[in-house]
């Protein structure tokens, strides 16, 4: 049978897997047995499945599938944080990138997952927009780099569990998750399944560019996920020549999306602001930072630029960063300074790209 054409059970409930296995006439506890395989051991090959008959192990394998991403290529940075090229079924490739939150070897990490091969927004400044946009990731894609993810970082650091290795997620790769809304929503809702990953939904942050329909829908949705802005400028025209997407959504239409947003949820937003030298970190610029978010429930979350070869925007100097982050303390805003994960092996914020694909180191 075509692979296409078998039925995926990654991104199942545990039990569509027991319908799925009862229509086969099969015990339901059949089922059972490889929810816990998949989601538990990170398992996607029914002949390792070994509690199941090898009958019906082969009929598996005939007719469903269990599509986690395969890790083709993994790069550890000096702190710590790995990045890894991800193969999809159909060869596409990804990146996800996996940050410690010390430097200990029982440390939980950060996963950074991808939504989209590529990305249709094409910040001015990010490496990802430079290898164009090629398609959506669906839902059990979305949620299969984490499996993935998590059982080659148990084998890379030989722990015999791979379970809760990852304790938090943020929808910081590749592509914008609001373009491809229904099935991050939907990924959400695998990652967060107690009987499966089981992942708490405020240990997930989407981050958007501002893309003002995805915002509206999810102030409807009843999650308590955090909500990421990516801003990187207080005013139109510098915005829009960053994130083209402004057009569309210049900060008249966004602020009201945001606004409308806390009303709704009662949640705390984080305005991620990338900091590029001589661009976009001047008293004034901080002046209209104050101005627009002051008033609301939010957070600043400031990144000094990573830089990328093919760009020429530059890494702010140390003093002119404490300057800038000062003068937004002073006006009374929340801010922090991200530190740098990954920057040495390109997996910091801005850095991930399809170059892998090309044949590139």
């Amino acid at each position: 049978m075509n692979t296409k054409n078998k039925t995926q059970l990654l991104g199942k409930k545990r039990s569509e897997i027991e319908d799925y296995l009862d229509s086969m006439g099969e015990s339901r506890f059949r089922g059972r047995q490889i929810h816990k395989w998949i989601y538990k051991k990170q398992c996607s090959s029914f002949f390792e499945m070994t509690d199941l008959p090898r009958e019906l192990r082969q009929i598996l394998e005939d007719n469903a599938r269990i599509s986690i991403p395969r890790v083709l290529k993994q790069r550890v940075s000096s702190d710590g944080s790995r990045k890894f090229l991800l193969e999809l079924d159909d060869k596409k490739r990804i990146e996800t990138v996996l940050i410690p939150h010390s430097d200990e070897k029982d440390s939980k990490y950060t996963i950074c997952l991808s939504t989209q091969v590529g990305c249709p927004i094409a910040c001015s400044f990010c490496a990802t927009g430079l290898s164009g946009f090629q398609r959506n990731l669906d839902a059990y894609e979305i949620a299969g780099q984490l499996l993935g993810s998590q059982r080659e970082l148990a084998k890379r650091l030989k722990l015999p569990d791979s379970n809760n290795l990852i304790s938090n997620v943020v929808y910081m790769g590749m592509g914008e998750p609001m373009l491809n809304y229904d099935e991050v929503i939907a990924s959400i809702h695998i990652l967060n399944d107690p009987q499966g990953i089981n992942m708490g939904q405020r240990n997930i942050t989407i981050s958007t560019a501002g893309e003002v329909k995805g915002i509206d829908l999810m102030a409807q949705e009843n999650l308590q996920v955090t909500l990421a802005i990516s801003l990187h400028a207080c005013d139109n025209e510098l915005r829009s020549g960053l994130i083209p997407l402004n057009r569309k959504y210049p900060l008249e239409k966004l602020l009201p999306a945001i606004r409308n947003y806390i009303a709704k949820t009662n949640r705390r937003v984080t305005f991620e602001y990338i900091m590029l030298d001589n661009i976009n970190i001047s008293k004034r610029d901080a002046q209209n930072m104050v101005q627009l978010l002051k008033s609301l429930l939010a957070n600043v979350n400031l990144i000094p630029y990573n830089e990328v070869e093919a760009l020429d925007f530059k890494r702010p100097s140390p003093q002119r960063i404490k300057q800038f982050y000062n003068w937004l303390i002073q006006g009374g805003l929340n801010v922090s300074i991200r530190e740098e994960r990954g920057g040495d092996i390109s997996a910091a914020c801005g850095q991930l790209s399809l170059e892998q694909q090309k044949g590139k180191k």
